[in-house]
């Protein structure tokens, strides 16, 4: 089995990114997404050449901070102060919201090369690129800049967290649509760091290559946190390697 543990949100706070890098330290995690419209993602690309045995993606966003574009399509998707309003779920996505979107997340990763993060990957802030009606915007965004190496939408669950079978044939379907246009390397299975570690415990539903998302040090994730710090590794079945997406 091969596994990917990718921090979300690199960049959000600076005790955020000192949690990130201190596990990339102790070799627990393999790879990191930044939020580039955050106060501190430029403090965070500053230190990723002292972790080259990782890789570093971009955390797409289009629901939370200000945006790096003033582009007049998202005015749906913001608040009276000009930020993120989280709604993007509820609203209309038409051809102006999608133009939008395209042009932030187009400045986003800019804002990326600009810092020389090495690009390995996107996913993104609250799942949004897994949204279908933006399945265009993100594979026009792959083609723009290149980028052959996407996050799936979520297919491994904790035990008790049952789907439909409704459910889980459309995920499936989405995932096909990701690797067969503009042809994307992704891994067989993705999920949370708590569903992984409890499909770990119950030793079944684990996939060959698989990318465990995880939070350090975000103020939601508490249990996920203690997981994380805890002795998980020693539990992994022999062989078991840890790789980073450059190794995808």
């Amino acid at each position: 089995m091969k596994l990917i543990l990718n921090c979300d949100d690199l960049g959000i706070s600076e005790s955020v990114n000192e949690c990130i890098f201190a596990l990339m330290e102790q070799e627990k995690v393999t790879s990191a997404t930044l939020l580039m419209n955050c106060p501190f993602a430029e403090a965070a690309a500053a230190q990723l050449a002292r972790y080259s045995q990782c890789s570093f993606g971009v955390h797409l966003n289009a629901t939370e901070f200000f945006p790096l574009t003033a582009h007049p399509g998202l005015k749906p998707i913001l608040n009276d102060k000009g930020e993120f309003a989280g709604n993007i779920r509820g609203v209309p996505l038409t051809s102006a919201l999608r133009q939008g979107v395209f042009a932030e997340w187009s400045a986003q990763i800019e804002r990326a090369i600009a810092l020389g993060v090495p690009v390995s990957h996107l996913d993104s802030h609250h799942h949004t690129h897994t949204i279908p009606a933006l399945f265009g915007v993100l594979k026009a965004i792959q083609r723009k800049f290149g980028i052959r190496k996407v996050r799936l939408t979520r297919n491994v669950f904790a035990c008790s967290d049952s789907k439909s079978s409704a459910s889980l044939a459309s995920k499936a379907l989405w995932n096909f649509m990701l690797r067969s246009y503009y042809s994307t390397k992704t891994t067989s299975g993705f999920g949370s760091f708590t569903a992984f570690y409890d499909r770990l415990r119950a030793g079944s539903g684990l996939r060959n290559e698989t990318e465990v998302m995880c939070h350090p040090g975000g103020t939601n994730f508490k249990t996920e946190n203690e997981l994380l710090g805890g002795t998980w590794k020693q539990e992994l079945p022999p062989g078991t390697q840890l790789i980073s997406y450059n190794g995808l």
